[in-house]
């Protein structure tokens, strides 16, 4: 079963490169697999700085929504009004369109690396918070009861009760803010328009498209595509390593 994604993988790559061959459809409408492959392999001195330029902003980013949403999601379940009073505006993040917002960020912020990472990190931010609060608030109400008549206090509680009812939540919500930061990094960028050493894979594919080097953005693109898989993959490994042992979401035969 595992082998199943990598052997459709291979199935619509073959599909494409026939396509493509067959049809004799020009490389600057639609590159076959091994044109960017190639073009990979070619333009890797332009794409590796660029690469290393974006991951590092999503880490960043990610790492700053993982710290600010579990911090607002303790402070959110320590209180249902202060819950209440605030939840509105993390979801304000959520619906406000990074690129309406981006370019005051890059004028206030005046370093270009942090204008990128504090606008990804907006875009990943209310995932965290979300699925850590409901996770904190989601613990069975018959050990709530065993803590409250143990005379556990507030802290105990927290830490030794929601913080490990909740992890299963608060991993799904790092999955899907890993991709949002990435996400954000990217448009982020597009937004910013920075270039010259500091530029990521958003610069690249901008220049691209403005020399008709379409292989150079598809391979562009296929880097920025298997970013996002090996974050979720690795967000992911972490999570079975972590609730493997005890939890019963992880144990085999448990439905997914």
């Amino acid at each position: 079963m595992k082998a199943m994604p990598w052997l459709v993988a291979a199935l619509l790559v073959l599909i494409w490169q026939v396509w493509v061959t067959l049809a004799e459809v020009p490389a600057y409408l639609v590159p076959a697999p091994s044109e960017i492959a190639r073009k990979l392999l070619a333009d890797w001195h332009l794409l590796a700085p660029a690469w290393w330029t974006t991951l590092k902003v999503t880490a960043l980013a990610l790492l700053c929504a993982i710290v600010l949403g579990s911090l607002t999601a303790f402070v959110f379940v320590q209180s249902r009004w202060i819950e209440a009073a605030f939840f509105p505006y993390a979801v304000l993040l959520q619906v406000t369109p990074i690129v309406a917002i981006a370019p005051l960020i890059i004028i206030w912020v005046q370093d270009a690396t942090w204008s990128l990472v504090i606008c990804a990190t907006l875009v990943a931010l209310f995932p965290v918070i979300a699925n850590t609060t409901q996770g904190l608030r989601s613990v069975s109400p018959g050990l709530l009861a065993y803590f409250e008549l143990r005379g556990a206090s507030r802290g105990q509680t927290l830490w030794q009760l929601r913080v490990p009812s909740a992890l299963p939540h608060v991993f799904t919500g790092w999955r899907i803010a890993g991709g949002l930061a990435l996400i954000g990094a990217v448009v982020a960028e597009f937004v910013a328009g920075t270039g010259g050493t500091a530029s990521g894979l958003a610069y690249q594919i901008l220049q691209s498209g403005y020399q008709l080097d379409i292989p150079r953005m598809f391979a562009a693109l296929v880097l920025i595509s298997v970013t996002g898989i090996a974050m979720f993959a690795l967000i992911t490994a972490l999570g079975r390593r972590v609730l493997g042992r005890w939890h019963e979401s992880e144990k085999p035969g448990h439905p997914r």
